[in-house]
């Protein structure tokens, strides 16, 4: 009698595990599942955001092919001059090299790409980098870019501050000769607000990690003083 029971008790311990190593076995293949559904949803957004962020934006005239920066000139040798509206040691270099850049253009030596990026959205409490960055980009459909440009450094607000209002950009814009109607229209409605963001994705995959970038012929110029932009694009023309 003994030995029948024990023998049960033997074949209910038996079965119990199995029943364990089913479920074991059916949790393991659920997650597993879960696991690739979410890895296929993440890839698949991905893939939706990174098409959204590379087509979907428009681009002012005097852009380059690629869209990521304004041309100034027809020269042999590109110089790409990567800069923010609030990056206080842009408007240094502005100061001290910008003539220099359009006087290589004017004698074209160089074709100058300027990129306005928005990497300092953080230092404005209003995303200044990002609307003066576009607001550039209505003053490209103006024909006004570079004198727009210099205007918005010479006015160039302090980091941290809310930055200049759409109005105080809309008045610089009238001041170098915009159309205050279009150029005015074009800035509120934030038309190149999607360009900008082109320009600051491209520039951060380009490897450009502050501002201001400066590249010769694609290689970069660690002290771009008008001497040292002057002998590169002699050099990089020969």
């Amino acid at each position: 009698m003994s030995s029948r029971k024990g023998q049960r008790d033997a074949a209910r311990v038996v079965r119990e595990q199995l029943a364990r190593e089913r479920r074991r076995r059916r949790t393991v293949w659920v997650s597993a599942a879960a696991v690739v559904v979410l890895v296929i949803a993440g890839v698949v957004g991905w893939v939706v955001w990174s098409n959204q962020r590379s087509d979907d934006f428009t681009t002012p005239p005097g852009a380059n092919a690629p869209g990521t920066g304004i041309v100034s000139g027809d020269g042999p040798v590109t110089v790409d001059v990567y800069e923010d509206f609030l990056c206080p040691v842009c408007k240094q270099f502005e100061q001290t090299s910008g003539s220099t850049l359009e006087q290589l253009v004017a004698e074209h030596k160089a074709k100058v790409v300027y990129h306005p990026v928005a990497f300092l959205n953080r230092f404005s409490t209003t995303g200044y980098s990002t609307r003066s960055s576009a607001a550039s980009g209505c003053a490209a459909a103006g024909g006004k870019f570079r004198e727009y440009a210099r205007a918005l450094f010479d006015r160039q607000p302090p980091e941290g501050s809310a930055g200049l209002t759409n109005d105080e950009l809309i008045d610089i814009g009238a001041g170098v000769g915009l159309d205050r109607g279009s150029f005015g229209g074009c800035v509120q409605a934030q038309t190149y607000k999607t360009w900008t963001e082109h320009v600051t994705e491209d520039a951060s995959q380009s490897k450009v990690t502050g501002t201001p970038t400066v590249r010769v012929n694609g290689q970069p110029l660690e002290n771009p003083t008008p001497d040292a932009l002057t002998a590169a694009v002699a050099a990089a023309g020969k």
